[in-house]
C-alpha cells in the first residue's frame, strides 16, 4: 500500500468520524428515556457498538471504490449525500427532537445508501457488499423512528 493510499484511507476513517460526531454531539439524553418505545427497541448499548462497526465498514467501502476509479461524480456524490442525510438525522431526532422531520431524512437516507450500493458495485462488490449492513441497520432505524413518533405523537412531546 503506497503512502497516499495510506493517507486517502484515514481520510475516509476521519470523514466517518466527523460524520458520526452528530451522535456524539446530539445525545438521547432524558428527552429520549421518556418516549414509549417498541418492545423490539435495541439495547442503548448496542447503538455505538452498531455505529462505530458501521462508520469503518462505510470508511473500508469508500476507499475501496476510490482505489479502483478514484473520486468519481456519481458514486462519490451519492456518497456524500448519504453522509450528510446520516449527519442530519441526529441533528432533527435528538437535538430538534422532531421525529417526524427525522423520518423524511431517515427515508430519504435509505435510497441514498441504495443507490450509494449501486454506484458502488460496477467498480467494487466488495465496496458495495460492505454497505450491505448499513443499510439494514437504517432500514430498522427507519422503523424504530416512526414506531417511536407514531407512539408518543399525542403527548405534545415534540417541538
Amino acid at each position: 500500500m503506497t503512502t497516499s493510499s495510506i493517507l486517502i484511507f484515514l481520510g475516509f476513517l476521519l470523514f466517518s468520524a466527523l460524520i458520526a460526531s452528530s451522535g456524539i454531539v446530539f445525545r438521547p439524553g432524558a428527552w429520549y428515556q421518556s418516549l414509549r418505545k417498541p418492545a423490539w427497541t435495541p439495547p442503548n448499548r448496542a447503538f455505538p457498538i452498531v455505529w462505530t462497526i458501521l462508520y469503518i465498514l462505510i470508511a473500508v467501502s469508500g476507499w475501496l471504490v476510490w482505489r479502483e476509479a478514484g473520486f468519481m461524480l456519481i458514486p462519490f456524490g451519492l456518497f456524500l449525500v448519504q453522509m450528510i442525510l446520516n449527519f442530519l438525522w441526529s441533528m432533527l431526532f435528538f437535538g430538534r427532537r422532531r421525529p417526524d422531520l427525522a423520518f423524511l431524512d431517515i427515508a430519504l437516507l435509505v435510497i441514498a445508501v441504495a443507490l450509494n450500493i449501486l454506484a458502488f458495485w460496477p467498480f467494487s462488490r466488495t465496496a458495495a457488499l460492505l454497505l450491505l449492513p448499513y443499510l439494514a441497520w437504517v432500514l430498522v432505524a427507519s422503523a424504530l423512528n416512526l414506531s417511536v413518533w407514531r407512539l408518543n405523537r399525542d403527548r405534545g412531546l415534540f417541538a
